[in-house]
C-alpha cells in the first residue's frame, strides 16, 4: 500500500486528491480497507470527496506529535500545502513562524523517521521575490523577500533542499503564481482580491478591490495549479536539478481582469466591485514580480495556461456549474 498525505487538504488545492485518483498511481483500498490519500487540515473541506481511498483527518500540521501519527512507514509522498497566508503572516508574526516555518521543519523531521525517503512537494510562492527586481524574473533571479510570508517560504525552500541533499526526503519546490479564480471564500491572503473581485460579483455579491486598476499580477488558474502539482509529484528525481521551480503563469492587470468580468457577467457584475485602497495590501502586492521567464518549468514538461484571462473565467464558470450539479444530485 502507498499512502499520500496532503497538508492543507481542506483548501481548494486539496482537490488535487481528485487528480491523484485519476492518475496512474494505481491507488486502491487494500484487504483491510485502509485509505491511501490522507487530507490533513485544521478545518473540514467545503466539499467532501466520496471515495474509500480518501480519508480526512482534522489536526494541526504544525503539531509534531500529530504529524508523527499521520506519517506511517508506507507514506510514499507528501504535498505540503498548509500555510498561514501572506496577509495573516504579516499581521501575526508568531503565527506565521509557527505554521510556515516551524510546521514545515516538523513535517520534514517526521519524514526523517520513515524507512524510505518520500517524495516531498513543497508549495512556495512568488512572494519570495522582491525589489530590486529585473523586468523579467528568470530561474537565475535571486529571491529577496519583502514580507514575513515570503521570508518563511524561502526558508522552507532551503530546508527542503537541505533534507533532499541529505536524502531524508525526495523533495522539490514549486513556486506558485497567484491563483485566480480561486474557488471558495475570501481569505487573509494579500492576493485574495484577485479572486474575490471576480468570484463574488459573478455570484451576485459585492467585493472590495484594495489596489489600483493598473496593478499587474502574475496569475495561474486553479486547474493549471493542480495539474502542475500532479506533474511535479511524478517528475523523476534525476531530471530535477537544483533549486525551486517557477511555475508558468500569465501577466494580467486588474483592469484587464475587470474587463474580462464584464464580458462574462455584464456591467452589473462590475458595479458590484467597490474600489477601496488598502495601503497594507498594496505595500505587499507591489513588491511581487509580474513577469517571469519559466524556461526551466517548460523544459521539465509543465503545461502553460490560457493566454486569455477570458478563457480562465469561462473555465471557472464551467467548473462551478458542474460542482453545483453534483451538490444537488
Amino acid at each position: 500500500m502507498r499512502k499520500i498525505v496532503i497538508t492543507g487538504g481542506a483548501g481548494f488545492l486539496g482537490q488535487l486528491a481528485r487528480g491523484l485518483l485519476r492518475s496512474n498511481l494505481n491507488l486502491k483500498v487494500d484487504e483491510f480497507g485502509e485509505r491511501q490519500i490522507v487530507l490533513v487540515d485544521v478545518m473540514r473541506p467545503q466539499m467532501e470527496i466520496d471515495d474509500p481511498r480518501v480519508h480526512f483527518v482534522m489536526g494541526d500540521a504544525a503539531d509534531q506529535q500529530f504529524i508523527r501519527e499521520i506519517l506511517s512507514d508506507d507514506t510514499q509522498g507528501i504535498f505540503h500545502l498548509a500555510a498561514v497566508v501572506s496577509g495573516a503572516a504579516e499581521k501575526d508574526f508568531d503565527l506565521g513562524m509557527r505554521v510556515n516555518l516551524d510546521g514545515t521543519r516538523a513535517l520534514l523531521e517526521a519524514c526523517r523517521r520513515l524507512p524510505q525517503a518520500p517524495r516531498f512537494v513543497f508549495t512556495s510562492s512568488l512572494a519570495v521575490f522582491g525589489p530590486p527586481l529585473p523586468e523579467v524574473v528568470t530561474d537565475a533571479t535571486t529571491p529577496v523577500p519583502q514580507s514575513s510570508y515570503g521570508s518563511q517560504k524561502l526558508i522552507g525552500e532551503l530546508l527542503v533542499a537541505e533534507l533532499t541533499r541529505k536524502r531524508f526526503v525526495d523533495g522539490l519546490v514549486v513556486r506558485l503564481p497567484t491563483v485566480s479564480i480561486r474557488p471558495g471564500r475570501p481569505n487573509a491572503a494579500a492576493s485574495s482580491f484577485a479572486s474575490s473581485i471576480l468570484r463574488e460579483p459573478l455570484n451576485g455579491q459585492e467585493a472590495v478591490c484594495p489596489v489600483e486598476p493598473s496593478t499587474a499580477l502574475w496569475l495561474i488558474s486553479p486547474r493549471l495549479a493542480i495539474d502542475c502539482l500532479l506533474h511535479a509529484f511524478n517528475l523523476p528525481s534525476q531530471k530535477l536539478g537544483s533549486g525551486a521551480i517557477n511555475l508558468p503563469g500569465i501577466t494580467v492587470t486588474v483592469r484587464e481582469m475587470v474587463a474580462a468580468l464584464e464580458k462574462a457577467g455584464g456591467r452589473d457584475a462590475v458595479k458590484r466591485i467597490r474600489w477601496e485602497p488598502d495601503p497594507e495590501v498594496r505595500a505587499i502586492v507591489e513588491t511581487w514580480p509580474t513577469r517571469f521567464d519559466t524556461a526551466r518549468a517548460a523544459s521539465l514538461g509543465f503545461s502553460r495556461d490560457h493566454e486569455s484571462f477570458d478563457r480562465i473565467i469561462a473555465d471557472y464558470l464551467h467548473e462551478e456549474s458542474e460542482l453545483g450539479s453534483k451538490r444537488h444530485a
